[in-house]
């Protein structure tokens, strides 16, 4: 048959110039893209040959194919795969049919820069026609598995090509690139240079389930008996994942991890995970044994590495894990998605949701075993990711009780081992309603807070909570198995119905003598404060501050302040010992003094000692330590 020309339908031009002048800048893809579809080629030839045992088409080496030729400046990439007939060709890709293009263009005219573009192709299969983004000249080759004669296609991108038969095709495709002139400051890079291409492979395409080999340079590489030299085979083949567990060793399994974790320690877990059905896909999940130093800052690296078939698609795939767990390492690899997909088309991809879903699941059930079943492992794994799991704790409603079932936190029971809030829940002593914490900074100072001293006195069990989230997940979960999960330094606290000597007639005694220190100190410190009361849950320290109820704590509405949050401060409560001889001498001397000058200095100084107990300071530190300097003057 003779040469015909055709002209590409108006959507397919209008790509092609999209893909010759975009400012796409990542154009080492097409390679990716090139052998992808070789790599399918040879899985339907295998699969045609396996359904009719009678196909005319050689099997015996299934492979793929690079081959350059610098003097003529060509990259030809090659399978003996199933091919395409003639009609194929012309339906395939002379035109780009059920490709939503029409959508693409028109999403394309709406956007406004270069960054708007190059999103949209990554949004759409760029496939076959990415050639064009190095290539001045794409010549396919291609004969279908079974007949004897292949057809040549042709085109320069500038809106024709060319189709002709020919009669010495070989099976399978060929795609020769007649490639442009090596540009490094558009990112063109000359892709006839093998370290080149070695490069790409080892990056997208090195567990294609087929052998990438790469043709010698040029017949001078021949040696002396003028055999040449055997292609180099560029792709490991190895894709660890997709092998049964007992055929891959530990070992390997660790190098795969420190290669992609860039971490030269073994992993703390390795997990597993298969998943058939109406969607397939394979996971291959580490926990690192530490850090990383750059965990909390802004520019870390999140997620694992998305594969499609094999093909690398893209790193630190955010969608796949939710944030709190942005320390997993590991690939997942599924079969049924684009091979070209945006990170906002993932966001979106219900596929992509099933994926996070299930693979947060086992991530959490995996730390779940670990508790059980190795405690040293998993005391690793909380003092290096305990901080950023509770994370989820605010974020993650739907897997909070499983992140809860994992969490473990510092206790007044122990002073070395943590306890669960099962475990806390198990302790509670007879009558004890409420799971109590306290947060602080560290663990010495949240023990030496005034707020602790009538739970030590009655041997009730606090937590400790030392990090940052604590402050916000605690409000956020509210309750444990039914018990609440309360501050003991927010709201009225009253331990007496847990004593059995405790007497409700004295405490309306105490209330009544001091209802009028009560009353002064509150007109006195009414800046700072919102009431003044007696409490029940100092036993040596004459005074101490705490939030209302439902108000933020001063560390939160710092916390709130850092990130650029303006809270309104909440005047918090002043509680008094009344069995401190301090706060006994205060009220004497308010009811009998009429002049209540340095009382009023008095009551500013007990405030101001009862901020700094809790590890504040005062207002107005110089005033503070002006007043402090001249009682102790007087007092000498």
């Amino acid at each position: 048959m003779p040469t015909e020309t055709f002209e590409f339908q108006v959507e397919a031009r209008q790509l092609l110039q999209l893909m010759i002048h975009s400012v796409y800048s990542n154009k080492d893809v097409f390679l990716r893209e090139l052998v992808s579809n070789a790599s399918d080629a040879l899985d339907k030839l295998r699969l045609e040959k396996l359904w009719d045992d009678s196909l005319d088409a050689d099997v015996s080496d299934p492979h793929i194919e690079i081959d350059v030729d610098k003097d003529a400046r060509t990259l030809t990439v090659r399978d003996n795969g199933i091919g395409m007939s003639y009609d194929e060709v012309g339906r395939l890709i002379g035109t780009i049919a059920n490709s939503g293009t029409a959508k693409f263009l028109q999403e394309l005219r709406e956007a406004k820069d270069a960054a708007g573009e190059e999103g949209l192709i990554g949004q759409f299969g760029v496939g076959f026609y990415s050639g064009f983004m190095v290539a001045d000249e794409v010549t396919l080759l291609t004969r279908r598995a079974g007949e004897s004669h292949g057809t040549r296609w042709t085109s320069r991108g500038e809106g024709t090509y060319t189709l002709e038969t020919v009669d010495d095709a070989p099976q399978g495709t060929s795609v020769v690139l007649h490639l442009k002139p090596a540009d490094p400051e558009n990112q063109l890079h000359d892709y006839t240079s093998p370290w080149k291409i070695r490069e790409i492979i080892k990056r997208y395409s090195d567990f294609i389930t087929w052998p990438i080999r790469m043709v010698p340079e040029s017949p001078a590489t021949a040696d002396d008996s003028g055999a040449t030299p055997e292609p180099e085979t560029l792709n490991s083949m190895k894709a660890l994942w997709a092998r049964p567990r007992d055929e891959v060793s530990d070992d390997e399994y660790h190098e795969l991890y420190k290669h992609i974790g860039h971490d030269w320690r073994d992993p703390l877990e390795t997990i597993r995970l298969q998943a058939e059905g109406t969607f397939e896909y394979q996971a291959l999940l580490f926990l690192p044994e530490h850090a990383p130093h750059d965990l909390f800052t802004r520019d870390f690296k999140r997620g694992v590495q998305l594969y499609v078939k094999r093909v690398f698609i893209m790193d630190d795939c955010e969608a796949l894990l939710p944030p709190y767990l942005r320390f997993v390492k590991g690939v997942v690899d599924a079969a049924d998605l684009s091979l070209n997909v945006s990170r906002e088309i993932l966001q979106q991809d219900r596929h992509i949701e099933l994926m996070r879903r299930r693979l947060t699941k086992k991530v959490l059930s995996t730390v779940k075993d670990m508790m059980t079943k190795d405690q040293d492992r998993y005391a690793t794994f909380w003092r290096e990711f305990g901080t950023v799991l509770k994370e989820g704790l605010i974020t993650d409603s739907e897997n909070r009780d499983a992140i809860l079932a994992v969490a473990s936190f510092a206790g007044t029971h122990d002073d070395s081992e943590p306890t669960t809030l099962k475990q806390y829940v198990e302790r509670m002593k007879d009558g004890q309603e409420d799971i109590y914490y306290l947060t602080g900074e560290s663990r010495q100072s949240i023990e030496n807070s005034p707020h602790m001293e009538a739970f030590r006195a009655r041997g009730i069990e606090v937590l400790l909570l030392t990090d940052p989230v604590d402050e916000v997940w605690t409000d956020a979960v509210g309750e444990f198995e039914g018990k609440r999960l309360r501050s003991v330094a927010k709201g009225q606290i009253d331990l007496d119905t847990e004593r059995e000597d405790a007497s409700g007639d004295e405490r309306e005694k105490q209330t009544e003598e001091y209802s009028g220190l009560l009353g002064w100190m509150k007109e006195q410190l009414d800046e700072d404060i919102k009431d003044v009361r007696l409490s029940s849950r100092l036993t040596v320290s004459p005074a101490c501050v705490v939030s209302d109820a439902n108000d933020l704590t001063p560390a939160l509405e710092n916390m709130y302040r850092a990130m650029g949050q303006e809270v309104p401060r909440a005047k918090r409560i002043l509680e008094l010992n009344p069995d401190h001889q301090l706060v006994k001498g205060l009220n004497q001397a308010y009811r009998e003094r009429e002049d209540r000058t340095e009382l009023a200095e008095t009551a500013e100084l007990l405030h101001g000692l009862a901020v700094l107990a809790e590890g504040g300071q005062p207002k107005e530190p110089a005033r503070f330590v002006k007043l402090m300097a001249d009682r102790l003057e007087r007092a000498l």
